[in-house]
C-alpha cells in the first residue's frame, strides 16, 4: 500500500445509470461537494437521464449494454482522479458518506474501503424471502471470503466503495453485472491490497425495483466466487 499521506488525491465519483430519471439530478447535485470529477456512465438509458446530467454539467459517457460491472470497467479507463467513488443512481446510497469511504485512502489507511451495510444497516434486504435469500448468501459468500484471506470483512458486495485508481486498473475485472464487487473485493485481497470498511447505510431506492433476480443470478454469484478465489 503507498503512503498517500499528505498528497493531495483527486477524487472521481462515478454513477452508473439506466433509466434514473427521477433521481439523477439529485445524486448529482449531492455527489458534486465531494468529487473533483462526476462521471455518469449511461447503459443507453431511454428516458431523460443523460439528458438531465449534462445539464448538470458533468461528464456522461456510454456503457456497452452488458451490465452494471461493465459499466464499472468503464468508467475505470475513463476516469481522470486518484480515487474512485462507486455509488448508485436509485438513492439508496447517501453521498454525504463519500468523504468517510474516501479518507482512509488519502490517509494511506487502504486501498479500498467499502461501505459496510453489516456495520450500517440496510433497507434493501429485509421484508420478502427473496430479500432474506439475497442477504444469506451474501452472508455466505463474505464468511468464504474471511476464511480465504484471513479478514473479517463484513460486506463484500456492497456497490457503495471507493478504490485507488491505479488499483483498480491492475484488477483485470472481468465480470459485466453486479458481481463485480465481489470479484473486486477477492482480486484485492488476493493481490494484497488493504480492504478497510466504514458503516454506510443502504436506504430503501427512492424509485423502481431492484434488476437484481436472485433466483435466476446466484448461479453466476457461485461460479464467480470459484473462479476468482482459486
Amino acid at each position: 500500500m503507498e503512503n498517500t499521506e499528505n498528497k493531495e488525491m483527486r477524487v472521481t465519483v462515478v454513477i452508473p445509470t439506466r433509466n434514473e430519471e427521477p433521481t439523477i439530478a439529485e445524486i448529482i447535485d449531492g455527489c458534486k461537494p465531494y468529487a473533483d470529477e462526476v462521471l455518469v456512465i449511461d447503459g443507453h438509458s431511454t428516458d431523460r437521464t443523460r439528458e438531465i446530467a449534462e445539464e448538470k454539467g458533468v461528464r456522461v459517457e456510454f456503457d456497452h449494454g452488458k451490465g452494471k460491472g461493465e459499466a464499472l470497467r468503464t468508467a475505470i479507463e475513463l476516469v481522470t482522479g486518484d480515487i474512485i467513488v462507486f455509488i448508485d443512481a436509485d438513492g439508496s446510497h447517501d453521498p454525504n458518506d463519500i468523504p468517510k469511504l474516501v479518507q482512509p485512502i488519502k490517509e494511506g489507511k487502504a486501498d479500498m474501503v467499502v461501505g459496510s451495510r453489516g456495520k450500517g444497516g440496510s433497507d434493501e434486504l429485509h421484508g420478502d424471502v427473496a430479500k432474506f435469500i439475497r442477504m444469506i448468501g451474501s452472508d455466505i459468500i463474505c464468511l468464504v471470503i474471511n476464511y480465504r484471506f484471513n479478514v473479517r470483512l463484513t460486506d463484500s458486495q456492497n456497490g457503495f466503495r471507493a478504490i485507488r485508481t491505479d488499483v483498480a486498473r491492475v484488477l483485470n475485472l472481468k465480470e459485466d453485472i453486479t458481481t463485480i464487487e465481489q470479484e473486486m473485493t477477492i482480486k484485492c485481497l488476493k493481490k494484497g491490497y488493504t480492504i478497510s470498511e466504514v458503516p454506510t447505510h443502504e436506504y430503501e431506492r427512492k424509485h423502481g425495483e431492484s434488476v437484481i433476480n436472485v433466483w435466476k443470478v446466484w448461479p453466476r454469484y457461485i461460479w464467480s466466487v470459484i473462479k476468482n478465489i482459486i
